[in-house]
Formats: structure tokens, sequence, C-alpha cells
């Protein structure tokens, strides 16, 4: 059986990496979970190996970038993001609320999905597009009134449970000693 680190040696090796402690660490970072900072990443990979600079962390992000083997995004005014879903042509979905980031498959076409009206002279190898929104859990929040109403429904049906409980106890406990 293949584990995933040893999935992740080969995507290294096949480009071109050496294979180091920190450098596999901080692509397992990467490729746990979603769209995740350099903080986020560094104490993930603090975890695996004990200890690991910041600049360790930024120096292995940025040559795994270069070797094509994560996608940094940056929306909006929020720290940049590293994400192991590369070599495709996706887009995000961002929460304005909550900062929630999904991913959106491109919507038509190839790359790079969408035309400039006009392109000054550049080769558009791609366009990278972010959907600004508000996610189902911000549309509709739990309100500090709701969570009590929850909580004190939930303490009456305890305390109905318990009644129950302790008079199915005693009826027990009754017909054991008339069974005696």
């Amino acid at each position: 059986m293949v584990t995933s680190g040893e999935i992740l040696k080969g995507k290294l090796q096949a480009a071109g990496m050496r294979i180091t402690a920190s450098r596999l660490a901080v692509l397992e970072a990467v490729y746990s979970g979603g769209h995740l900072n350099a903080d986020a990443i560094s104490i993930a990979a603090r975890e695996r190996l004990g200890s690991l600079s910041r600049q360790a962390v930024y120096d292995n992000l940025h040559a795994l970038l270069e070797a094509g083997l994560v996608r940094r995004i940056e929306p909006g005014n929020a720290p940049a993001l590293y994400e192991a879903r590369v070599g495709d042509n996706h887009h995000h979905l961002v929460c304005g609320q909550c900062g929630r980031i999904k991913d959106v498959d491109c919507v038509v076409g190839h790359r790079p999905c969408l035309e400039p009206s006009a392109t000054h002279g550049f080769l558009i190898s791609e366009a990278e597009v972010t959907f600004w929104g508000v996610c189902p859990a911000c549309q509709h929040p739990v309100q500090p009134d709701e969570i009590e109403n929850q909580i004190e429904d939930q303490t009456e049906n305890q305390g109905e449970t318990c009644i129950e409980n302790a008079t199915d106890v005693a009826s027990e406990t009754e017909i054991a000693a008339t069974e005696t």
C-alpha cells in the first residue's frame, strides 16, 4: 500500500527536487487541506518535525511554487494562501464575512477562461478570478437568543429524561423487591 508520504515524495522527485524533511513537512501541511496561510503551514510542519524556522517554511513554499507543486492565491486584503490543487484552471469563492474559501471550477472554456477587452500586447496565460459573496453559514447566523432557547430546550428535555429515568428505576426497584 502506498502512503500519502510516499506519493508526496514521488511528486518531489518528479519535479526534480531534493527530498528533505522540511520540504516534505511543508508539502504535507499544504496537502493536508484547504487554503492555508504560511502561519498555519508553519504550525503543521512544526508538529511533524518538532522545529522549523519561519524562513525555512517560506523558502520551501517558494521552491514548491516554482516547481508547480502548490499554488498561491491572494484574496483581497488577506494574507497569501497556499493550496494543493494545481494544474487546472479553477477559481475561488470567498465569504466576505468569515473568510471561508471554496474552489469552483472554471465555468466556460479553456485557459484563460476570460478574454480581456484589450491585451495591451500581453500574451495571456491565465486568469485568476475570485468570486466574493456570503457563505451559507453567514447567511443564516444563529442569533444569541436562539442559542439561549436551544440551551433551555435541551435543559428541559434533559430534566424530563432524568425524571422519566428516575421513575423507571424506582419502578424496577419496586418490582425487584416484590419478586424476592
